[in-house]
């Protein structure tokens, strides 16, 4: 059987710039969902739970089965935890701090990968990408508003730096999953992963939720604003979480593949637009170095 065609470059752009649209909508509406008593793990539940489904049905229509050795399934265990954590660990950021801030610091889970292969025998970083990723911790540093927090004190402090650290953590458990991904289970179908991976991820959260070891975490909505920011997160990840492995072989991800960086600026652009959060011209223009940089170290040395 023939591989797809691929898209012509244009249109597989759009449709990645679209996709990186949906996913910073996302977060947007895990912060309004938030913002309205809605419980953490209630949102990782019915996002997983849903994905879930539709990756079931994508399996059971190619006809594909899961035939994981041992080893495997250990290391498919461990990538659903990780990517569990991951979501926990991103949604507490985004409902902390600016939602484009938190897309920000999870997105240096580029950095922390080359830096975790190279530590388990991987080759090291090149110059430039030494280079790229001091440029990339600059722009970071800006972003966050750095200079201006260490000059001055602020009511929110705590709040900020438990963002701070919440998007650190969820990009190292991210990169984790990558390296996952990449060295231990290459060899299984996307479709097929990714299905294992939010059976994991939903019985995970499913789990941390009768236990009550987050209170509040399955809190349900406490308005109609809260249950359609929901509903809309639910659809906005499904959506592109599922388009994204349904048209992944026709997309050249090699190739743009880091064109999913402007995440971050449509968020901000969202944030906004629909939160009213007002970020400084220095953190935006950090922001737009750390998202070059990132574009920079990913894009592909030859097209």
């Amino acid at each position: 059987m023939s591989a797809p065609a691929l898209f012509p470059r244009h249109i597989a752009v759009l449709i990645l710039v679209l996709l990186a649209c949906a996913f910073a909508g996302n977060h947007i509406a895990a912060r309004i969902a938030f913002d309205h008593d809605t419980g953490l793990l209630l949102a990782i539940l019915c996002r997983a739970g849903v994905t879930l489904l539709v990756l079931t049905g994508l399996v059971l229509w190619q006809r594909e089965r899961p035939r994981l050795t041992p080893a495997n399934w250990r290391w498919q265990l461990l990538l659903g935890l990780l990517i569990a954590a991951q979501s926990f660990c991103i949604y507490s950021a985004v409902a902390r701090i600016p939602v484009a801030l938190a897309l920000l610091i999870g997105n240096m889970a580029p950095i922390l990968l080359v830096l975790l292969t190279w530590a388990l025998g991987g080759a090291a970083p090149t110059l430039r990408a030494a280079l790229l990723m001091g440029l990339i911790m600059c722009g970071l540093v800006f972003a966050l508003d750095v200079p201006e927090r260490l000059s001055s004190q602020h009511s929110t402090e705590a709040q900020w730096l438990e963002g701070i650290l919440f998007g650190f953590a969820a990009a190292c458990v991210f990169a984790c999953a990558l390296w996952i991904t990449d060295h231990k289970l290459s060899s299984l179908r996307g479709t097929v992963r990714s299905m294992l991976t939010m059976l994991i991820v939903f019985c995970a959260a499913a789990l941390a939720g009768v236990s009550g070891v987050l209170p509040g975490g399955v809190s349900l909505p406490s308005s109609s604003t809260g249950w359609t920011a929901l509903a809309f997160l639910v659809a906005l990840y499904g959506l592109g979480f599922c388009l994204l492995f349904i048209c992944m072989t026709r997309l050249n991800m090699a190739r743009n593949a880091p064109v999913m960086n402007v995440e971050p600026v449509a968020s901000l652009l969202f944030g906004w637009l629909i939160l009213d959060q007002l970020l400084s011209s220095g953190q935006i223009i950090g922001g737009l170095i750390v998202v070059a940089g990132i574009v920079m170290l990913t894009w592909p040395r030859k097209a």
